[in-house]
């Protein structure tokens, strides 16, 4: 198993296209991680208020949610390159006049922030596609693995250089950086065979409502999908939400700093990326048990959070949520790509981010609510068992254990 995992990643840096899509995909995902991070710097500098700040951020959510339906139906229309191209132009152009506005206009600012949401959310579907049409079914889940590691990697050292960045700089340089990024994961990428076109010949396509329902029809097909998306917004509502809004307030309470805060975010990153570069080269025997498996360790978060905030234990559980999310999310991208029709899987990807980054607003926003009415400790461990409960009961569905169709027939039908 070692030595296959090795030659695969051998196999994979020498592959040129994938070497492309690789720097594309970590492109986006650090100039999609910045943007935040980043815009609180310039909050920080004075070139922002907090009030715009939040409005900023509202407006990226507004934008990538509303783009994703249609984005996942223009990269199984188009090819998913000429997609991730023409999107991350629009980040790119969106991070640009972000960096302009700066400080000088708040609906400037607003606009800017949606543009860069819309270019954010499009792109993410089309890379999905590209996966597949780019590496061999048995080296994707190596290529997934390298992806995020690198993205995660970035993360990690993304805050030391962009603090320094803001000291040297200033934050709309770093804005204007990020801009850049999205340059680069526009012309990244290169050219692959066309996998597939929605509803035939130009003439004959059908509208965009009957493309998209077609979509959730394909995602129908998929029962370990809908399980294993279930258990996925579970955990965000619950697990993701609250640690969100715990974190830096037990942060407050337990060091007078955000020295908890700062341990924590870290922790959790080197732990996705141990288990990135675990699942670069490990098959697990029961893929899919163990990537829900994964996912309910989200619980150790608000755990730790409820019965012990001390730094060093902390620190610990979000090194291990961290591996958990990894232990997810590799095996699944990787299902997805395997076992979704080629030219069904950009809208059944945009259903997946869809629901990801749409309900994690919707769970904060309870979150506040819900302390109020039964107390801090008594939602986190509520939050812990609804983390574990999710997983679990999708590790029921036909086909979860393995993230694929129970049987060779029920498989052909699915991607049929």
């Amino acid at each position: 198993m070692g030595a296959t995992g090795t030659a695969e990643r051998r196999a994979l840096l020498a592959d040129r296209a994938f070497l492309r899509l690789w720097a594309g995909t970590t492109a986006s995902g650090l100039a999609t991680w910045a943007m935040p991070f980043v815009l609180g710097l310039a909050v920080v500098d004075g070139s922002l208020g907090a009030t715009a700040l939040g409005v900023a951020l509202a407006a990226r959510t507004v934008g990538f949610l509303v783009v994703l339906p249609v984005a996942g139906v223009l990269a199984d229309r188009h090819a998913p390159r000429v997609v991730v191209l023409l999107a991350s132009g629009v980040a790119a152009a969106g991070s640009f006049a972000l960096a302009a506005a700066l400080g000088r206009s708040v609906v400037a600012t607003t606009a800017a922030a949606l543009l860069v949401g819309a270019g954010q959310g499009a792109c993410r579907p089309a890379f999905q596609a590209l996966v597949p049409a780019t590496v061999a079914e048995p080296d994707r889940q190596a290529a997934n693995a390298a992806i995020t590691v690198a993205v995660r990697a970035s993360v990690l050292l993304g805050p030391a250089v962009a603090g320094l960045g803001a000291a040297v700089a200033g934050a709309a340089w770093l804005v204007t950086a990020t801009g850049v990024l999205w340059v680069v994961a526009a012309v990244a990428p290169a050219r692959t065979a066309r996998v597939g076109a929605v509803g035939g010949a130009a003439g004959r396509r059908p509208g965009f409502r009957a493309e998209f329902v077609e979509g959730l029809r394909e995602a129908r097909r998929h029962p370990w999908f809908l399980g294993g998306l279930g258990a996925l917004a579970t955990v965000i509502m619950t697990g993701y939400s609250v640690t969100a809004v715990a974190l830096p307030l037990v942060s407050a309470d337990v060091t007078g700093s955000g020295v908890l805060l700062a341990a924590g975010a870290t922790s959790y990153t080197t732990g996705a990326l141990l288990g990135g570069l675990l699942l670069a080269r490990w098959r697990p025997p029961s893929t899919g048990w163990v990537a829900l498996g994964g996912l309910g360790i989200y619980a150790v978060a608000p755990l730790a959070l409820a019965l012990d905030p001390r730094l060093p234990v902390v620190v610990a559980a979000y090194v291990v949520v961290g591996f958990g999310i990894e232990l997810f999310n590799v095996p699944w991208f990787t299902a997805l790509q395997r076992e979704v029709a080629p030219e069904r899987l950009s809208r059944v990807s945009s259903l997946d981010f869809l629901v990801s980054y749409g309900l994690a607003p919707l769970g904060l926003a309870l979150v506040a609510p819900a302390v109020d009415l039964v107390g801090m400790r008594a939602v986190l461990l509520g939050c812990a068992v609804a983390c574990v409960l999710g997983p679990a009961l999708a590790a029921l569905v036909p086909g979860s254990r393995h993230l694929a169709a129970t049987t060779p027939t029920g498989r052909a039908a699915a991607r049929g």
